[in-house]
């Protein structure tokens, strides 16, 4: 097979043995790489019940056949680990020339497990893998982590590093790296656990050669051509906060913790209004030809801050906590990056704790200190404590299904979550495929590995379509997905495919020498979304897992009831395959080609 190396390097902290593990041609075939890969070595190394902040839960760093091959916006590294917040499957992805330099080191990934017996950076250099003393570093930001790393090792490294929510196990801490974030999830928290601050890599070898080289430049410049179409328009121009307003309009913009659709403040919080009035510059990933991420200077006295902000963050910082000063929007979306944490699940539990002290409910600290819908100034103050967790922040840096369950009176009606991960910026209460996807998500409350969304907002469904129907929509949308994270695409570039299938298979045959057709490449999306499945029933999951906050399931509020959500899970389940329970049979697998691959639990492996 060609552009992989078919190997990857397991490291054991705890002792500072590295080990070379090969990797089967199917495990490509099948899964393709990406996410799917680093989905197949979670299975393989965590174990059933492992505590997702103990040392036996492994961080998987993964690569795929795309990376290096030119093709447009394939720069993204993909992770994962048993997730802190939810217990079950935590992936995550992010752009950055990291995953250039972990594929020149020779390895298609890296499985981190154990505990460093101290705070350390763990550099790995090809074959020279090091673990280096990181105490010093404690406490400092990722950028500025990232520096002091390369100021000693040389500038060559690329370093992914935790900021002090990680440090300090804030659940929904992230992992940055050249200013991304690889945010959902808590894999800050678990690289935290590993007592590694940093992870620097760098690489010098030769990529593995693709097997149609003339035939993947032609193709990749025709997408890459593509890129700067109409189709990625709205992102190189205004990017994802252009939403805010639409979301707005159409009563689906999550506002004061998902008690309302619609904030009244919504124009003084837009995209337009932030593009006008705060707009610094616009900046391209690694190997991306969109160029779609924007950023924003704050608007104070003295030092201002330049930051990167989408929809999402915007929508967590301003009116899911009813703030409508854009300034501090963006300071606090600054905060979440300095300290490295995600902030949709940083805004989220701060709005359960607003609406908390709104209905009364005891929260830890003093009074004058509680966060209330639409002090942005407490907003501010309850973000820094939750980075440093400190006071109140304690108990918010557990995210909100945890502290609910600490604080109880009731608040768990409002802990505003699926399977312990908060919910984005869309409204689900009127958006049936929405609330369907973030309701089996095997990631919990996501809307990156369904887009189910754009079943909604386009005419592909009428909006009376049966269960089935929308089972069988959210099911393709979650395959698409897992095909283009596993791929390393963008999902921007998602509109500029005529079939992405179809278009996807060509390349990947191009850049593998593998045969492969636009059904073998759709059954792999099935088979990467299965294979986190699997994960999740062996770490404990149950058909009570998949449901919605309460508050969602009420026909008054305009959402489905409980019984309707219940009919489109089962028709779900049917679609996918799977019993009434939600658990997969044996038959299932074996359709998949996924019993061999599941089965086997070690792997031919040599000393590195």
């Amino acid at each position: 097979m060609n552009a992989v190396h078919g190997r990857y390097l397991q490291i054991e902290l705890s002792s500072g043995t590295a080990t070379v593990h090969l990797l089967p041609e199917a495990v490509f075939a099948r899964l393709i790489g990406g996410v799917g890969l680093a989905s197949y070595l979670l299975d393989r190394w965590c174990p059933p019940g492992a505590d997702p902040l103990g040392p036996e839960n492994p961080l998987v760093v993964a690569s795929s056949p795309f990376i290096g091959t030119g093709i447009t916006t394939a720069s993204k590294v993909a992770l994962a680990a048993k997730s802190p917040q939810t217990g079950m499957i935590g992936d995550s992805l992010t752009s950055s020339y990291l995953a250039l330099a972990l594929k020149r080191t020779g390895y298609d990934a890296l499985v981190i497990t154990g505990r460093a017996p101290s705070w350390s950076v763990l550099a790995v250099d090809e074959d020279t893998i090091r673990l280096l003393p990181g105490g010093d570093l404690l406490g400092l930001d990722p950028a500025a982590t990232a520096d002091a790393i390369r100021t000693q090792l040389g500038s060559g490294f690329r370093v992914a590093a935790i900021g002090l929510a990680g440090e300090r196990g804030v659940r929904y801490a992230a992992i940055s790296n050249d200013g991304r974030l690889a945010g959902r999830t808590g894999l800050g928290a678990v690289m935290g656990s590993k007592r590694l601050k940093a992870l620097a890599v760098r690489g010098t070898q030769r990529l593995p050669a693709v097997a149609d080289q003339q035939g993947v430049v032609r193709a990749a410049r025709e997408l890459a051509k593509r890129s700067l179409g109409p189709g990625t328009a709205k992102y190189r121009e205004l990017g994802t906060a252009a939403n805010l307003a639409f979301f707005n309009r159409l009563g689906v913009l999550p506002t004061r913790n998902f008690q309302s659709g619609t904030f009244e403040a919504a124009e003084a919080i837009s995209g337009e209004r932030l593009f006008l009035e705060h707009r610094a510059d616009t900046h391209g990933c690694a190997a991306c030809t969109i160029g779609c991420e924007h950023h924003y200077r704050t608007r104070d006295q003295g030092q201002t801050v330049e930051v990167r902000l989408e929809y999402e963050s915007l929508f967590a910082l301003g009116s899911l906590c009813g703030v409508d000063d854009l300034n501090a929007v963006l300071r606090a979306a600054a905060l979440c990056d300095r300290y490295g944490m995600d902030a949709i699940s940083a805004g989220s539990t701060v709005a359960w704790a607003m609406e908390c002290v709104a209905r009364g409910v005891r929260l830890p600290g003093s009074p004058d200190a509680w966060p209330r819908f639409g002090d942005a100034d407490a907003l501010l103050r309850t973000i820094q404590a939750i980075g440093e967790r400190r006071g109140l922040g304690d108990l918010l840096a557990e995210g909100s299904r945890r502290a609910a369950a600490i604080v109880g009176q009731g608040s768990a009606a409002w802990a505003m979550h699926v399977k312990g991960l908060e919910l984005p910026g869309y409204d689900p209460r009127r958006l049936t495929g929405m609330a369907l996807g973030l309701a089996v998500s095997t990631r919990g409350a996501c809307h990156n590995r369904s887009s189910a969304y754009e079943i909604d907002f386009s005419d592909q469904l009428d909006p009376h379509a049966d269960a089935l129907a929308w089972a069988g929509a959210v099911a393709e949308s979650e395959d698409r997905a897992a095909v283009m994270d596993s791929l390393t695409l963008c999902k921007f570039l998602r509109h500029c495919f005529r079939d992405l299938f179809a278009e996807a298979a060509e390349l990947f045959g191009l850049v593998t020498g593998l045969p492969m057709t636009a059904d073998r490449l759709r059954l792999a999306g099935t088979r990467i979304n299965t294979v986190k499945k699997m994960f999740n029933i062996a770490q404990g999951w149950t058909r009570a897992d998949d449901t919605l906050p309460p508050r969602l399931l009420a026909r008054e509020a305009g959402g489905l009831t409980a019984g309707e959500l219940d009919k489109l899970i089962q028709a779900y389940y049917r679609v996918r395959g799977w019993d009434e329970q939600g658990l997969v049979p044996p038959s299932r697998l074996q359709e998949l080609e996924l019993q061999e691959l599941l089965r086997e639990r070690s792997m031919t492996s040599v000393d590195a």
